[in-house]
């Protein structure tokens, strides 16, 4: 089989990182990424000085930022890494620099809506702007990337995406008081990843759902069907409510082609948060299935990808910005689409028990 890339190349010269915001996601997954591939951080801010401070004396930062404006006065000479709720992304665009260069966490604000207002931000400012839909950026899915870029399975005929597992949501208690939540802030993920894979879908069939197992969250199962017409077959069954432990978890991507087929397994969200190993296999013009070693998993790895990107970017090293706010608006827009299918009426059946027709 031939050499599958799983890894970004690095930036050259990377700038110094200032992050804005030091929740959870800083300490999971942000901090080790940097870390493990050496990109520098400057220094932290966030509106609560404790989160900040302890983020900054387990990482060894250097500068805990008194307020937004100290953090942003070193201007164009850093990366600003916005690890921010959804409702704050707005306000903070606003106080960067024109023309700065920031990462923004996903999903690229609450809704389509407020997507549409952070590409103008952007776009009035002048900043090179990337969003944190991360995924892509995984060695597993890198490797599945230049799988199909290579031929090994021939034409794209099946993406199907299963993740029946068991998600603690209390180690998230701010998704309660949002409206939307599964695909939103989860499922999300995997639209993004299916556009940058097989381009923008027609259109979409989709239902998200509540459930009493997770009484506190707005939704958290989704069934979608994307529609790219009669080649390629692409769906999403999700429920993170597995109640009977590991034996049956599942999480999944699936494809097939003409020639062959692929199984991703996404280890991180079986038994999370201490998670499994992420797994790949390819059964490639009929060989058997093939294992290929990874090289890590989604996290932290696919950090080191969209900060990498970015800054290569900026530095003119890399000529596309995969996950620019001008592309992942396209991923918001699919979403938006998804809650607008789940609000439609369904094709009703005939009523066959009507015994005069």
């Amino acid at each position: 089989m031939i050499e599958l890339k799983q890894t970004w190349d690095a930036p050259s010269a990377p700038r110094p990182i200032v992050i804005i915001g030091a929740g959870g996601i800083v300490n999971d997954a942000h901090m080790p990424a940097y870390r493990k591939a050496g990109l520098p951080v400057a220094g932290v801010f966030d509106i609560n000085a404790d989160n900040a401070r302890g983020i900054a004396d387990k990482w060894e930062i250097p500068v805990v930022h008194a307020d937004l404006a100290a953090a942003t006065a070193a201007g164009n000479d850093v990366v600003y890494d916005l690890a921010l709720p959804p409702a704050a992304i707005n306000d903070v665009l606003e106080e960067l620099p024109d023309n700065a260069t920031v990462l923004i966490q996903k999903p690229m604000g609450q809704d389509y809506d407020q997507a549409v207002a952070i590409r103008a931000i952007c776009r009035r400012k002048a900043l090179t702007a990337a969003v944190n839909f991360q995924l892509r950026f995984s060695p597993q899915m890198l490797a599945v990337r230049r799988a199909l870029e290579a031929g090994l399975i021939g034409d794209l005929l099946e993406i199907d995406v299963h993740l029946n597992v068991s998600t603690p949501w209390h180690l998230f208690p701010f998704l309660k008081a949002m409206d939307r939540v599964e695909i939103a802030v989860h499922s999300i993920h995997y639209l993004d990843l299916i556009r940058s894979l097989a381009g923008e879908p027609q259109g979409v069939f989709a239902r998200t759902l509540g459930d009493p197992r997770a009484a506190d969250m707005a939704q958290t199962r989704t069934s979608a069907i994307l529609d790219f017409g009669r080649d390629l077959r692409c769906g999403l069954s999700i429920n993170h409510n597995h109640p009977a432990g590991g034996r049956f978890q599942v999480a999944r991507f699936r494809f097939e082609g003409t020639d062959g087929a692929i199984i991703a397994e996404l280890g991180v969200l079986k038994n999370y948060p201490e998670g499994e190993p992420d797994e790949l296999w390819i059964a490639s013009k009929g060989a058997e299935w093939d294992s290929v070693p990874l090289e890590g998993g989604w996290f932290p790895d696919a950090f080191i990808g969209t900060m990498s990107n970015l800054q290569r970017f900026a530095a003119g090293e890399d000529d596309v910005l995969s996950t620019s706010v001008e592309d992942a608006i396209g991923t918001m827009a699919l979403a938006e689409a998804c809650f607008a299918s789940d609000a439609a009426p369904s094709t009703s059946v005939p009523d066959w028990r009507d015994a005069s027709s």
